[in-house]
């Protein structure tokens, strides 16, 4: 099984000034071989932070900073096994934003969709596509609850799940 850690929405050092420890021990402690962040980390730190911890896949998010936007992609599709995971951060208002990142990858053939931007957990099946939204580790502007998430890869099947934080 591959286990990967899933951020997005990390504000760094808008809402926080540094990526808590806490989540880099989180990800260690959960044994996770790849992370994916899916946007609005802000600054570029965020990923030096998590490389710690393991190899990293990011998007840039609409609040990234220039050399954020500058260093990865709007989109990105990934390969962990024999699962192929669309990432993508997400824009517009929160109705509607899960189809319209699914809609981003329908020529893609994609087993899951991670994206982040509303801030809201979300761990969903349409079809065969997982729909994943990890929420948010640190800013609780559009969300109460504090979460990252946890998806499992092991024989050609996707599974998520989130860790939710005090």
């Amino acid at each position: 099984m591959t286990l990967i850690g899933v951020l997005s929405d990390t504000h760094i050092p808008v809402v926080v000034p540094r990526l808590p420890r806490e989540i880099l021990e989180i990800l260690g402690k959960e044994g996770v071989s790849l992370i994916l962040h899916a946007g609005d980390m802000v600054v570029s730190g965020v990923v030096d932070d998590l490389l710690e911890v393991a190899p990293v896949k990011a998007v840039a998010g609409n609040m990234d900073h220039p050399p954020v936007q500058e260093a990865w992609p709007l989109r990105d599709v990934v390969q962990v096994e024999d699962v192929r995971i669309g990432l993508i951060h997400g824009w517009g208002p929160p109705q509607g934003l899960p189809s319209r990142v699914i809609d981003a990858f329908a020529q893609d053939n994609v087993d899951c969709v991670v994206f982040g931007h509303s801030h809201l957990p979300l761990n969903e099946r349409r079809g065969r596509v997982l729909l994943f939204n990890p929420g948010t580790p640190t800013d609780t502007r559009f969300s109460s609850i504090k979460s990252l998430g946890i998806l499992e890869v092991e024989g050609g099947e996707i599974r998520g799940r989130h860790i939710f934080l005090p």
